[in-house]
């Protein structure tokens, strides 16, 4: 869904000053960010680093496409498989992907365009592909309620050792993480309830493959928590690239990047150091005062570039109130 904020803080931060597209456009470090350059992936809204495939990032679009899930190749930004999904109705609103035990791949159909009407939304579950090629693969679908009502939601994250599934609601003023059973029932209604609050207006979110670290972002930020299997302590700032729709966070496979990518035609995935190198290490990657990002000066907001940032933020916090994204 197109969303007239976002598109606006879009233009804004582009036109300021002209981000470069990656840090790393087609020089072959994939982790170090790469630009995706399906013609059919318009709306990227979810990522998820592959664990059975190193290099290669899951995608999806975001609404209007399909049940379709793209590999993308981080060497080359190009789709190397695009997977078709079985089994399921037709996808509503997909707003994240995430990888569970086993190569599990986990879709969230959670967004809510209504702004909290939908009485249910659904979570799809595959096995991730063992031969990267386009082809079909069936799937399983459980619808989702929350305790308390519907929300609106762009973030799911799976544990990485346990496979419990966890939801984070979009709210302008700050939202919950949301706890689902120990096991998904395909043949019942799965109820998620609020665990512990999150301090964002959060897009999507991301737990490092150690299982120690929950990354979060928003349009214009984020926060990392220590994970703590679900009992989250605030830890720090995430250093966030300014992206014209930033709607993706996943951890690079080792762990020691986050990867953030933003919806529109070739869009950008940028690469920023994680903190503590995704080990749950309680210093914030902006101690230092600069950007966290290295190997290229794309992954990062550097220079006269900061001057142009500091501008758009300004201007977009007296327009929108920016200073209820992030909760002091």
């Amino acid at each position: 869904m197109r969303r007239p904020f976002a598109l606006l803080a879009g233009v804004l931060l582009v036109g300021a000053f002209g981000l470069p597209a990656s840090a790393a456009d087609g020089d072959g470090k994939g982790d170090q960010g790469f630009t995706i350059k399906d013609s059919r992936i318009t709306e990227s809204s979810g990522l998820a680093a592959s664990r059975l495939h190193p290099g290669v990032y899951w995608t999806h679009n975001d609404s209007d496409d399909g049940p379709y899930i793209y590999a993308v190749d981080s060497s080359t930004g190009k789709t190397v498989a695009r997977v078709t999904l079985s089994g399921i109705g037709s996808p509503r609103d997909v707003e994240a992907i995430s990888i569970g035990p086993d190569n599990q791949i986990y879709v969230g159909d959670i967004g809510d365009n209504l702004g909290g009407k939908w009485p249910y939304v659904w979570i799809y579950q595959l096995p991730e592909p063992k031969k990267l090629v386009d082809q079909t693969v069936r799937a399983t679908q459980y619808v989702v309620k929350y305790s308390g009502g519907a929300r609106n939601a762009e973030s799911l994250v799976v544990d990485p050792k346990t496979g419990r599934a966890y939801i984070i609601d979009k709210n302008e003023n700050g939202g919950h993480l949301y706890e689902g059973p120990a096991k998904l029932s395909a043949s019942g209604t799965n109820y998620f309830k609020p665990v512990a609050a999150v301090d964002l207006w959060a897009t999507d979110a991301a737990i490092s493959p150690d299982d120690k670290q929950l990354a979060v972002r928003g349009y214009f930020g984020g926060i990392y928590y220590d994970w703590n299997g679900g009992n989250i302590k605030r830890k720090g700032r995430l250093n966030v690239p300014l992206q014209g729709q930033g709607e993706s966070v996943t951890y690079s496979v080792d762990g020691s990047r986050l990867m953030y990518g933003s919806e529109g035609a070739d869009s950008s995935v940028q690469a920023q150091d994680a903190p503590g190198g995704g080990g749950g290490s309680s210093k914030s990657p902006s101690a230092s005062g600069s950007s966290g990002a290295s190997g290229g000066s794309g992954g990062s907001v550097g220079g006269n570039l900061k001057v142009g940032a500091l501008v758009v933020a300004v201007a977009a916090a007296v327009l929108f109130g920016f200073r209820r994204l992030l909760r002091r």
